[in-house]
């Protein structure tokens, strides 16, 4: 499967150093506008070619599939222009900048036969796998809420928001996670510094009485990335800065015994022992771009494919009304 890859700036390099340790991969081209970008990339892999033109790759006879990992209001131009050429895609989260141009996407690639992947990371790391799996065994039972944290100092966006910026991920893991559907979203927030909200609050509400609530900052003097899911039979937390137990699983909860009558309930709080699940050691992009390469050659449909990245962009732009209108509710 030979690959080229799109933008060589943060995210790109890590792309690129997975594809060329990759068994039945070969990396043929990498493109960046930046003529510093250009030049590291050289340096560090010489037989890979180099060029400022994206269009050298997306027309290139040779390219089987291009990574597209570019600001997101480049996504939509060139995955369009790469499925045109019969290219596979995988491009950078979030999707597309609005939900129409990510349906348009999606027909075409339907159309032409081919795939598209969105980089949600997450949803491969060992962590993201193991929780999965621990709610589709039933160990914390009908889930009740997700709340995470994911702030930080920086990293600035010029073209994004901060929920554009953070919120997917969580967006993506709740995707995958939460069988229930998705409703209603609220969110406010406020800009401070570049005209792009920085600090910003989203609260989902899904079907089946499942909460979430989402607090994303550019603008915390600490790191944090510490989520918190709570099921009827247990709860669980998962801190991703820690260096050991990510994962912790807490056999704690509230029962009522009693419903005849509201004075006369009877809540009993269960405190049991906690436990860390072994999470498997893998890099998380590696077995992304291995599932990828997997469904490439299988015919296989991934589960994080163009539909999937879609539904993180309505959710997004369904946020974005709301912050406009100052945390109003806005259905689905």
């Amino acid at each position: 499967m030979k690959f080229g890859v799109i933008g060589y700036g943060y995210w790109g390099p890590n792309i690129v150093r997975n594809l060329m340790n990759m068994e039945g991969v070969e990396m043929l081209a990498i493109a960046d506008t930046n003529a510093a970008a250009r030049k590291r990339a050289h340096k560090a892999y010489p037989s890979v070619t180099t060029t400022s033109n994206a269009s050298d790759l997306i027309n290139s006879t040779e390219i089987d599939a291009v990574a597209v990992v570019t600001p997101v209001w480049t996504h939509y131009d060139l995955t369009k222009q790469a499925l045109e050429q019969g290219k596979h895609v995988f491009v950078e989260k979030p999707f597309t900048s609005n939900s129409a141009q990510g349906e348009e996407l999606i027909e075409l690639a339907e159309r032409k036969n081919l795939t598209i992947m969105v980089d949600h990371t997450f949803l491969f790391t060992p962590s993201v796998v193991k929780i999965s799996e621990l709610i589709k065994e039933g160990t914390l039972g009908k889930l009740y809420y997700y709340d995470s944290t994911r702030v930080n100092l920086g990293l600035f966006q010029h073209d994004i928001n901060v929920l554009w910026d953070l919120a997917p991920h969580d967006l993506s893991i709740m995707n995958h996670l939460i069988e229930a559907t998705p409703e209603a979203i609220v969110a406010t927030g406020q800009g401070h510094l570049n005209g792009h909200e920085d600090i910003a609050f989203m609260t989902i509400y899904f079907s089946d009485k499942v909460i979430a609530h989402i607090n994303v900052n550019w603008l915390s003097p600490v790191k944090i990335r510490t989520t918190l899911i709570s099921g009827e039979k247990r709860m669980l937390v998962w801190n991703d800065l820690e260096p050991d137990e990510k994962v912790r699983v807490y056999d704690k909860g509230v029962k009522i015994t009693n419903r005849e009558g509201v004075y006369d309930l009877l809540v009993n709080y269960r405190s049991g022992d906690m436990w860390a699940p072994h999470l498997d050691q893998a890099e998380a992009l590696h077995q992304e771009l291995s599932y990828f390469v997997d469904c490439l050659s299988s015919g296989r449909q991934p589960f994080n494919d163009g539909s999937s990245g879609l539904r993180v962009v309505k959710m997004l732009e369904a946020a974005s009304e709301s912050l406009s209108k100052r945390g109003s509710l806005v259905y689905l």
